[in-house]
């Protein structure tokens, strides 16, 4: 989920509390609170409380609510799980340490660092585009024998690697890569964790349960028709989540599509190509 601010950049509680309605009601069963798409690196650790609290009070007893709470320092992503647990978090979403590279020995100490903290369910999350290293199999083979590690977010985009890790363990697989959804689900993911699902989300929820009910011809209609909304949100000429709050402006869900530096909001010369797209998928 975007993290919502007002024109002058500041958090708006009650724009992200009506979001998260407006996603829960189009079909979302899960939000993720703080993620990248969520800004995260510019939102302080005070704001990340304020935002969970605000959304698990507005759809917290409609849908699973999940902090992100990863950062490159053990210590502090510890401090961020201790808080989103305090605060009523029904999981948590914890990406691979990024910048530091560490070598698998010291991945599979900072996620079960984080993971031994509290006694909720956590999701991995492996972006090597991001993060500049991968998890890998090796690492996450182990990191499934903890009993709370019981999910990954995959944006790596190597649906080989990921069949063969839930070929071999019960960890719960979900699309970080709104290009490969169908792909992933085909081999047997659990869900999607997506960007384009803000304007989507009725979409990804027939996706999915076209895919489980074995009926892969409705669900390459619905991926093959997502596919403009797709390609304009997620160009690598701009970024998710710039496009995507754009789109939420366009949609009416937000009166703003502030960002915060060092990403700048989408544009004007960006908007009429971005509408175009969702007419095209039928999303606007």
């Amino acid at each position: 989920m975007v993290t919502p601010f007002d024109a002058d950049g500041a958090l708006d509680l009650g724009a992200a509390a009506d979001l998260a309605v407006r996603l829960v009601d189009a079909g979302h069963d899960g939000l993720v609170v703080s993620g990248t798409t969520g800004e995260s690196p510019t939102t302080s650790d005070a704001e990340k409380e304020a935002l969970l609290r605000a959304v698990l009070e507005a759809v917290g007893d409609r849908a699973v609510i999940v902090a992100g709470v990863g950062t490159n320092d053990t210590r502090h992503t510890v401090e961020l799980s201790e808080r989103a647990a305090k605060a009523g978090a029904h999981g948590l979403l914890v990406v691979t340490p990024y910048y530091n590279k560490p070598p698998v020995e010291s991945l599979v100490a900072h996620f079960t660092t984080v993971a031994d903290v509290t006694g909720l369910p956590m999701m991995l999350y492996d972006i090597p585009g991001r993060t500049g290293v991968r998890i890998g199999t090796p690492a996450l083979l182990r990191l499934a024998e903890h009993p709370r590690i019981v999910a990954v977010k995959d944006a790596t985009a190597d649906l080989f690697a990921g069949a063969q890790v839930m070929a071999r363990t019960d960890l719960a697989y979900y699309s970080g890569d709104d290009a490969l959804n169908l792909a992933w689900l085909a081999q047997g993911a659990a869900g999607l964790i997506s960007v384009v699902g803000h304007v989507a989300g009725a979409d990804h929820a027939a996706l999915v349960a076209a895919t489980d009910a074995g009926d892969l011809l409705a669900a390459r209609r619905i991926h093959t028709r997502l596919i403009p909304a797709i390609r304009e949100i997620m160009s690598s000429a701009s970024q998710g989540v710039i496009r995507v709050k754009a789109a939420l402006q366009l949609t009416g869900a937000l009166t703003h599509r502030t960002t915060r530096l060092p990403l700048l909001p989408a544009p004007e010369a960006d908007l009429p190509a971005l509408r175009s797209a969702l007419e095209e998928a039928e999303l606007l």
